[in-house]
């Protein structure tokens, strides 16, 4: 078996047709489909089904494609592990929920520092984050702390306050029971908080409504569409210019902290191992501030 064709399989089975596999390697389609048939011949099982709307995965694909994914993933620990060179260099992968305030700030100072290393950021919600990471999809991630995976090290970014937001016709608690939920979708940790809050109270939602983004979250507030649970540090100037209105939860709720996750089994390369380092620089610089 060679890692060529666990590749070409895990490409397949991401991708979902053959075609597109080939098309993204610039194969030809055969060459693909002979990789894919070596290999069924070498687990001595069918691994696709090939049906007239594309393929999909025979349990036994399934099972292999678990397998592969941590063969190839060894693969790359080990060239890691040897390298020679020290300097932080190649790809870094790093996902983020939304508000992260000082992330601007962390990735500046770490790419303006470490060019060669190629920085992709990708964002979500904290429960999809933290799949992505033990599926070793991504780096790391910047996520609101919750209970970790034993796979999981954590590093504490910084702690903020949640604020419940409303537009300026709402002055108390209790008049915003009634009102529309603004969030992003399950996972959230935000959402997860307000939640906890609701349950508390004994009250039940009436109506929730989810969105992609916090921009929109937050214009949404402003025109009167629901409130938010946000981070009070993003919202300060809407309350200075009087387009909302905060309302304080208790601190069980409110008080929050980001941190960087990682999987505790990865080797720790010159490139994410200067990354946690510019996050500790930053978090010291803030705490000074």
């Amino acid at each position: 078996m060679e890692f060529k064709d666990l590749e070409i399989f895990q490409l397949v089975a991401d991708r979902g047709t053959i075609t597109a596999a080939a098309e993204e390697l610039n194969y030809v389609q055969s060459n693909i489909t002979s990789r894919i048939r070596k290999l069924e011949a070498e687990m001595n099982t069918p691994l696709i089904n090939r049906h007239r709307r594309g393929m999909s995965l025979t349990p036994e694909g399934k099972k292999l494609l678990t397998y592969s994914t941590k063969i190839l993933f060894l693969k790359e620990e080990m060239k890691k592990a040897v390298q020679i060179n020290k300097e932080p260099s190649g790809k870094l992968e790093i996902g983020t929920i939304e508000s992260v305030i000082h992330l601007p700030k962390i990735l500046s100072s770490y790419i303006k520092k470490y060019t060669d290393v190629d920085l992709s950021v990708f964002t979500g919600v904290t429960k999809n984050l933290v799949a992505e990471v033990l599926n070793h999809k991504l780096d790391g991630a910047f996520i609101t702390e919750s209970d970790f995976d034993h796979d999981l090290v954590s590093h504490e970014v910084f702690q903020e306050e949640l604020v419940l937001i409303s537009d300026t016709r709402f002055s108390t608690l209790e008049e915003l029971k009634e009102e529309p939920i603004l969030c992003f979708s399950q996972g959230c940790g935000y959402r997860a908080r307000l939640a906890e809050w609701y349950k508390d109270q004994n009250i039940t939602p009436k109506k929730i409504m989810e969105f992609g983004t916090l921009e929109t979250i937050l214009r949404s507030v402003v025109m009167g569409l629901g409130i938010a649970f946000v981070p009070k540090s993003e919202v300060i100037r809407l309350e200075k210019d009087g387009l909302i209105q905060f309302h304080k939860l208790p601190e069980q709720y409110s008080k929050i902290k980001t941190v960087f996750i990682r999987r505790s089994d990865t080797y720790l390369t010159p490139t994410i191992e200067k990354f946690i380092e510019t996050i500790e620089i930053n978090k010291q610089e803030n705490i000074f501030l």
